[in-house]
């Protein structure tokens, strides 16, 4: 199993259960390591652990059905899992895929209330509203929800073998904006356009290392795009059964297949006609939300203003989509394109896959997505917030002239910038009016 970061976070949840007994749900894509992890923890953590999938298991659905308390409950559940123990005060029980099992989900407050078990579970499809179409108890208060993501940079890093060493001095070289001895920077750069094409999907980075082989990476990265296809539009009817809305996965699959040619445009704001002719944001706003909530997409918001707060300055009518995995995005491209990356040959395509690995990494470090644009032609192509100052980042891929970070730099009295960064396929720097780093620093913007 890899090294991943949200394990601190289900640590955190492990010594919370001394105050208040609560679930863990963790929720997040398909194939991204949720259940590998749960289970590594569970395993590590408890001398009994339970494991049910809803997916799989789908006649122990029915055990739920009721107001039934926890111990018939549970003298259900041992007697169809017969060689596992229910040990009250020593169990984990792992509800995989619990979106499946609608009623496994209301139970949740009954096991917190009743305090012998402890409950890990997983969903695919959880963050989506309306997933279940009736209403349904969700125990509020009962509950630690996280977000599991694809592996960012420095995880991808780890699993490669890179020295922790290493990755302290980048941080530091990050701190003082002093540059990377060229050598590290140079194959650290090399990895970044490496991950630029694999991304961070478990089992694609692990072809990746058993094989060097980006075709067999690219046909994985196409099977996974497939394979989550198959949830688009998906709901739960009222006896838990997966049905799709097949108008919904219309328009879902319509803004989908959109999203390459969106990117690839100088100004990247999402054009609704770019799908037909006459599309409105009205017939196709809600296939966007199930895409950013199902976790394969980001939406960057343009603000109205460059000032604090971003989330209160934001138009929500203004917006850019980014893929939530680079490699994915880069998949979806021509079959080409992870070699030109490599070269350095990207062309069309190559704002749009530095800035996709921008908001991705931003999004992995749990930060919403701004930029600013105005029709005059300026535009910051990130707007953020790092140690509490409002900061201006350029994304360049190479170490060009950012006329609207200048601009925005040296009129103080009509922006409030505080901070900036011009990200670059280069090395660490500094003019004294712009800071210059590394594309791969991105993630150190936390």
């Amino acid at each position: 199993m890899f090294k991943r970061k949200i394990y601190s976070e289900i640590e955190a949840w492990y010594e919370s259960l001394k105050i208040k007994k609560r679930a863990l749900i963790i929720k997040g894509l398909r194939q991204i390591g949720k259940t590998t992890i749960a289970k590594s923890f569970a395993y590590s953590n408890y001398e009994n652990v339970v494991y049910i999938n809803f997916m799989n298991d789908t006649e122990v659905k029915e055990y739920f059905n009721g107001n039934l308390s926890v111990p018939l409950l549970i003298t259900y559940l041992s007697s169809y899992y017969t060689n596992q123990q229910f040990v009250p005060g020593k169990t984990v029980i792992i509800f995989d895929e619990i979106q499946e099992c609608s009623r496994a989900r209301s139970s949740i407050k009954a096991f917190m209330e009743d305090g012998s078990y402890d409950i890990i579970a997983t969903g695919s499809l959880i963050g989506l509203r309306g997933y279940k179409k009736q209403n349904s108890s969700i125990p509020v208060g009962f509950e630690k929800t996280i977000e599991m993501k694809p592996m960012d940079f420095e995880e991808y890093l780890w699993a490669i073998g890179v020295n922790e060493n290493a990755l302290q001095m980048l941080n530091q070289s990050f701190n003082s904006l002093k540059g990377v001895p060229k050598p590290i920077n140079d194959n650290i750069m090399r990895y970044f356009k490496e991950y630029l094409c694999v991304g961070g999907m478990p089992d694609v980075v692990s072809t990746f290392i058993e094989t060097h082989n980006l075709q067999m990476v690219r046909d994985f990265q196409l099977g996974l795009l497939e394979s989550f296809k198959d949830d688009f539009a998906k709901h739960l009817n009222d006896d838990d059964n997966t049905e799709i809305d097949e108008s919904l996965l219309t328009r879902i699959i319509d803004v989908y297949n959109v999203i390459p040619a969106q990117l690839a445009k100088k100004n990247k704001k999402f054009i609704y006609s770019e799908i037909s002719k006459n599309a409105r944001g009205r017939e196709y706003l809600d296939a966007i939300i199930w895409l950013e909530e199902y976790g394969l997409i980001n939406r960057a918001y343009n603000l109205n203003v460059l000032e604090l707060p971003l989330e209160g300055n934001k138009d929500k009518s203004a917006f850019k989509i980014y893929m939530a995995d680079t490699g994915l995005f880069v998949a979806m491209l021509d079959e080409t394109s992870a070699n030109s990356i490599l070269t350095g040959d990207l062309k069309i395509y190559k704002g749009a896959i530095y800035e996709n690995i921008i908001a991705d990494s931003f999004s992995k470090n749990h930060k919403k997505l701004y930029y600013y644009a105005k029709s005059s032609g300026l535009e910051i192509d990130f707007v953020t917030v790092y140690q509490n100052l409002l900061t201006a980042i350029e994304v360049k891929a190479k170490n060009n002239k950012a006329k609207s970070l200048l601009e925005v730099l040296t009129n103080k009295s009509k922006y409030d910038v505080k901070a900036n960064y011009k990200l670059i396929d280069g090395n660490v720097g500094t003019n004294g009016i712009i800071n210059t780093i590394p594309l791969y620093m991105a993630s150190f913007i936390k």
